[in-house]
């Protein structure tokens, strides 16, 4: 019987961005609406969706072996895990997400000072608690079941929600006092998973790929032809991971320059060559980056 990593997918805000990650690090997940189980084509990995606020619990128990989940539900838990690898991505971009402060736009309350006697909503008792304690404030938090934004001022005088982009928060006319934790996604694994050879194997080569993905997603190549007599010129201004590669062309004159940099850089650089006496430059996508 081949040996299986139990691997836990994050079921919501953060589902599609997974699924779209794995496919670019050559993993295909297909999902079935009707079930929790979605298919991989990798015969030594089982997916469950779980969702992230539970993932690092149950990875913790060894119901899973391996997930992704935020660093923010991981200190919200208390789980022990091991954390494998930081992944910095979310449902729209790459900013991280933060777990922030809010209150009415025309609230007195200007920082967590002013929070002492005074009811908070928020998903996470325990992260709330704990800032609360670490600046001497004593308030009535309660958990939330959703539609957090909606509850100041009626329902509670503050609340602490998760953002990535403050759009949700502006549109209920909240405004952010305070950041209290910034978040990215990780890799994490069960401890005994990982004192186990072939999933701790397993776990890393997952890593790595997801990694490069990630690594490319703001990089692109770029190829180019050059002068022999302009090399160090054009070579001087090309930024790369180490240097760029150099190739004979049937010409014995010329050379052909293949580097990789940031997909940013591209608009400024690309001119300049052009100065210097680069031709033919081509830019391509990548898939991944090891490094």
């Amino acid at each position: 019987m081949t040996a299986k990593l139990q691997l836990g997918i994050p079921k919501g805000s953060l589902q599609n961005s997974t699924i779209e990650i794995f496919a670019k690090a050559g993993y295909k997940i297909t999902v079935n609406a009707r079930s929790y189980y979605p298919i991989i084509d990798d015969m030594e990995i089982e997916c469950m969706l779980i969702r992230a606020q539970e993932m690092a619990r149950y990875v913790e128990e060894g119901i899973l072996d391996a997930g992704l989940t935020g660093h923010d539900w991981i200190v919200e838990t208390g789980a022990q895990v091991e954390q494998v690898t930081e992944l910095v991505y979310g449902k729209v971009g790459k900013n991280p997400l933060r777990w922030v402060l809010a209150v009415p736009e025309d609230s007195d309350i200007q920082s967590v000072k002013d929070l002492n006697g005074k009811r908070i909503a928020t998903e996470v008792l325990n992260m709330t608690k704990e800032y609360l304690a670490e600046n001497d404030v004593k308030a009535n938090v309660e958990f939330s079941w959703g539609a957090t934004e909606a509850k100041p001022p009626r329902l509670a005088d503050a609340i602490v929600e998760i953002t990535e982009t403050g759009s949700s928060l502006r549109a209920n006319r909240l405004r952010i006092v305070e950041t209290i934790c910034e978040s990215n996604t990780w890799l994490i694994a069960n401890k005994n998973a990982w004192k186990d050879d072939f999933k701790r194997q397993k776990i890393k080569h997952l890593s790595m790929l997801l990694q490069a993905v990630l690594s490319a997603d703001s990089r692109v190549g770029l190829m180019m032809n050059v002068h022999k007599d302009k090399m160090d010129d054009v070579i001087s201004i090309l930024p790369a991971l180490n240097r760029p590669t150099v190739s004979a062309l049937i010409d014995p004159d010329w050379i052909a320059l293949n580097t990789v940099i940031e997909e940013e850089t591209v608009r400024e650089i690309i001119p300049r060559l052009m100065e210097r006496g680069a031709e033919g430059i081509i830019e391509y996508a990548l898939n991944k980056v090891v490094e």
